[in-house]
């Protein structure tokens, strides 16, 4: 059986013949801020309800000084079909007044610098310096954990271990590449809870392919 680097090659290979390597955001948006502040809206929420949210948001705020002096009533009304909306205009709010007070309104590259901002993890700080910045990041969401799993790449369970262990196995070049890869995997072929393994240009080298998901004891 070959080895867990060359499968990663192939893997990757197959990527990028299939997918192409342009860097990719299912977020619509124009400046940082609004990535900062979409991605925040779409925990538990699919990236076309947030775009179709933020099309609208985007021009009723049209600035981050806007986002800070938002009411919040009327904010959470503006974002409610995210879901768990109290929490998010919260965050959102307090997090343009945090980039307005002590970022001059920018909004910062460095990790630790994201992650102090409200409703900012390290996901949400990796999708900004990925997107914005360049900067080589791992971005694990639902489909990077359960795929790259499937995919026997990590057996790590927890997001921060997953990055920190893809980081370890990975090439940088295709770190922002692999959340990027894997989402559009997971919608249209590898599918929760059902994958579609006789569609996959994957399943000749992912371990998991064609076996039935069974439950954790």
């Amino acid at each position: 059986m070959e080895d867990l680097k060359t499968r990663i090659s192939k893997i990757i290979e197959k990527f990028d013949d299939r997918y192409g390597t342009d860097h990719r955001c299912f977020l619509h948006y124009k400046e940082p801020y609004q990535l900062l502040f979409a991605t925040i809206m779409s925990a538990q929420c699919t990236d076309n309800r947030v775009n179709e949210v933020t099309k609208d948001l985007f021009v009723k705020y049209p600035d981050i000084k806007s986002f800070a002096e938002a009411d919040l009533k009327e904010f959470e009304n503006d974002i409610r079909s995210t879901g768990f909306y109290h929490n998010k205009a919260k965050n959102i709010i307090a997090c343009a007044k945090m980039l307005v007070e002590r970022f001059d309104g920018e909004v910062p590259s460095d990790i630790d610098d994201l992650v102090s901002l409200p409703g900012v993890g390290r996901k949400t700080a990796n999708v900004i310096r990925g997107n914005i910045y360049n900067e080589p990041s791992i971005v694990v969401d639902t489909h990077v954990m359960r795929i790259s799993r499937k995919l026997g790449v990590t057996k790590k369970e927890d997001p921060v271990s997953i990055e920190f262990d893809l980081m370890k196995k990975l090439p940088k070049d295709h770190w922002i590449l692999w959340n990027i890869d894997l989402i559009t995997l997971g919608r249209t072929i590898c599918k929760a809870p059902v994958p579609h393994c006789e569609e996959c240009f994957l399943s000749d080298i992912c371990p998991s392919a064609f076996k039935k998901n069974t439950k954790k004891k």
